[in-house]
């Protein structure tokens, strides 16, 4: 169908934010670079000085950064996988890493919030003096480097839950370098040096709420479901209301990587084919209305009896709960 080479800026569909540039990896290749090399650097400067100045906060920081900079380059990875061209054994090419990098990104922004919150009682416990005046130094570096590097992402991140990982990733350091700030000066001032553990300590709950949706879609795209942005009621309804469909049946819509959508479809025609004119404009509409860009649909009669062989798995399992066996004899006799 002729939608099908238009992957790289389906999910361009007149939104009025039009960055037409921002499915380009050359152009978010620069911004991971920059992002990746300032990050990695600051990461061994802070750690140094959080040492030196007994801060967790500090030290805890660095810890996040750095989960931030791995995160990043699984991001970039996966944003170049992405790209890539299918091969006869990766059919859809290798844009599903996208979603894989997402989870992982995820599960490593929790496992570096653990590492934190283990730190930061471990110091509520035994508090240790805090020198105030280089935390807030150091801090006030990150807030303009992670201000700074969340800025370059910012246009990709409404459309690619990847970019939005970075994205969000970022301008929670700059946050949490805020609150550092913060503490170094009050502990400075007023020498309450247990304030900087619990500083750590609000930084975390702050990420994990953050990084739970990001957790959440992440593990729905890998078990295929249907993307939050498409409404699958509204697209059986269009496809139901083209010209000689009387039925639609084995709808799927999935994701295929954090920002392009699948679809299969049987449509019962009972006056026959239309036309490959006809069925690409069904590709066309759901392309630009759905932001569904890579969409299959099988025409039939409707002479014989059809009904999508995974559904007819699930009514088999509701009616004999018991018999298991019977499952695989049903399918044969569906295709």
């Amino acid at each position: 169908m002729s939608g099908h080479h238009h992957h790289g800026h389906g999910h361009d569909h007149g939104h009025s934010h039009g960055h037409h540039h921002h499915g380009d990896p050359v152009n978010h290749g620069r911004a991971f670079a920059i992002a990746i090399a300032l990050n990695a650097i600051f990461v061994a400067v802070e750690f140094g000085y959080g040492f030196i100045a007994n801060s967790t906060a500090l030290m805890a920081d660095a810890g996040h950064n750095l989960s931030d900079v791995l995160g990043l380059m699984l991001a970039w990875g996966a944003a170049i996988l992405a790209k890539r061209t299918p091969t006869r054994r990766f059919t859809y090419g290798l844009r599903s890493s996208s979603m894989l990098a997402a989870l992982f990104n995820g599960m490593l922004l929790m496992g570096a919030c653990g590492a934190i919150l283990w730190e930061a009682v471990l110091q509520l416990i035994h508090p240790v003096p805090v020198h105030g005046a280089t935390v807030s130094v150091v801090a006030g570096i990150g807030i303009a480097i992670n201000g700074l590097s969340a800025w370059l992402f910012m246009a990709g991140s409404k459309d690619d839950i990847n970019i939005r990982g970075a994205y969000l990733h970022l301008m929670a350091d700059a946050a949490i370098s805020l609150g550092v700030l913060v503490s170094g000066l009050i502990v400075m001032y007023t020498g309450w040096i247990r304030l900087d553990p619990l500083v750590s300590i609000a930084i975390v709950v702050m990420i994990v709420l953050g990084t739970w949706s990001l957790l959440k879609e992440s593990t729905r795209m890998m078990m295929a479901a249907v993307p939050d942005s498409v409404d699958s009621g509204k697209v059986e309804q269009f496809l139901r209301g083209r010209a000689g469909v009387t039925d639609v049946h084995d709808l799927h819509i999935w994701s295929m990587s954090t920002t392009e959508t699948a679809l299969t479809a049987h449509l019962v025609m009972p006056d026959g084919y239309p036309g490959d004119a006809a069925m690409d404009d069904i590709a066309r509409d759901l392309r630009q209305e759905f932001a569904i860009h890579h969409s299959t649909l099988q025409m039939e009669r409707g002479t014989t009896e059809h009904a999508c062989c995974l559904k007819q798995a699930d009514d088999a399992h509701d009616d004999h709960d018991h018999a298991h066996d019977h499952h695989g004899h049903g399918h044969a006799h569906h295709h």
